[in-house]
């Protein structure tokens, strides 16, 4: 065997004696708040980014399949080059109208979207300042650019002015956030960024992927959510959470920086374009979030209500409003052997280690659904209880 493959071995096994090793477990039906894996039948899902419960829609998969009939299985091309249908373009203004944006770019997923933005907008004149809890899309995006970088301690408004004033000789600043922190569902300080924003000239990028469809009012994320609506200068997100559940991701943002996007960006000059099944879809979700207040209200009613529950039998969550919730568990050994034992008992959660959350922060991260009921979320907390029990006799 050569050297190299014997290296990447040991690594793997690294992996698994620290107790951090990711298995990928199988589920044999459609995504739902209850799903049937090769473990278990009729299972509760709480860790999908299925916010609204849209993932097995039969109106958005009608949707796909309508626009597969029309427009075809897939493009064959990059959007330049002749991968751009009229269906493209209709999706990139119905989301420009949504977010209130002047236009929109669509990317195969958000990942792309962050990894392509910052080298296409900055050089080695300007300024990047990133949150220190930011994705790893947006820190990969980061790296790839030339701008001169600062980070700032997560939602810290103080360090964040430092950081802009340090960089106050940059061409351009630009703020690169999250509107959620994934891992802790954390709402970013928007009002607060953009007023520093506003005080130093700087621009505000916003990840939204965690909010989009379903915080604020009319499920506008978290500039609506924040009250900072038209203060946002680029918004990036997902089709594949809460709007759907499929694939995609999107770039909003004036029409100058999509027009500088078309002509730079590398993930869209390279990559097919997004097919039209999920183009398709993704209008049709527009469409339902117009109608869906009553499923953003469940949402917000099963968050506050789980939330609850776990503080009255004193799990370690972090606090806040978000869907997300992190149950802080600490050591990966135990929260991987945590999130086993749920899964026998027939809740579906994960436990979270390094490297995707900082060592010593291991954590079995929930997500709430609209799909989930009331009984859903006591056998949850149930569940919980029961597996902290038998775990602390061991």
């Amino acid at each position: 065997m050569k050297q190299a493959l014997i290296y990447f071995e040991q690594a793997v096994q690294e992996f698994r004696e620290h107790g951090t090793y990711k298995e990928e477990r199988i589920i044999t039906t459609p995504q739902g708040g209850r799903i049937d894996t090769t473990a278990g039948r009729n299972v509760l899902n709480m860790c999908a980014n299925n916010y609204l419960g849209l993932a097995s829609s039969r109106a958005l998969a009608d949707a796909a399949k309508d626009a597969m009939d029309r427009w075809g299985y897939g493009l064959s091309s990059v959007r330049f080059i002749c991968g751009t249908q009229a269906l493209h373009r209709q999706l990139e203004e119905k989301l420009s109208s949504f977010l209130g944006m002047e236009d929109t770019i669509l990317y195969s997923s958000c990942f792309d979207a962050n990894g392509g933005l910052f080298e296409a907008l900055l050089d080695e004149r300007d300024a990047v300042i990133s949150d220190a809890l930011n994705h790893a899309s947006i820190i990969d995006g980061v790296r790839l650019c030339k701008a001169k970088r600062y980070r700032y301690q997560n939602n810290d408004m103080a360090d964040l002015e430092r950081c802009l004033r340090e960089a106050k000789d940059a061409r351009i600043r630009l703020i690169a956030t999250d509107g959620v922190f994934s891992m802790d569902g954390i709402i970013a300080n928007l009002k607060g960024i953009c007023g520093l924003a506003e005080k130093y000239d700087a621009l505000v990028m916003v990840d939204d992927s965690h909010a989009v469809g379903f915080m604020g009012e009319h499920g506008r994320g978290t500039p609506e959510y924040c009250g900072v609506e038209g203060r946002v200068d680029i918004l990036t997100g997902t089709l594949g959470k809460a709007l759907g559940g499929a694939s995609g991701g999107y770039t909003a943002a004036s029409r100058a920086v999509v027009a500088l996007l078309r002509q730079k960006s590398r993930p869209y000059l390279f990559s097919n374009t997004l097919a039209p099944a999920m183009a398709g879809a993704a209008l049709k979700t527009l469409e339902l979030l117009e109608a869906a207040g009553e499923d953003r209200v469940q949402l917000a009613e099963n968050t506050r209500y789980f939330r609850a529950r776990m503080a009255e039998e004193a799990f370690d969550v972090v606090p806040g409003e978000h869907p997300i919730v992190a149950v802080m568990l600490y050591d990966a050994k135990l929260a991987t052997a945590f999130a086993a034992r749920m899964l026998e008992l027939g809740v579906y959660v994960v436990g979270f280690c390094y490297p995707v959350v900082p060592q010593g922060k291991a954590r079995i991260r929930v997500q709430l659904s609209a799909a989930h009921t009331r009984e859903d979320l006591n056998f949850a907390v149930d569940c919980f209880k029961q597996v902290r029990a038998e775990l602390a006799a061991k």
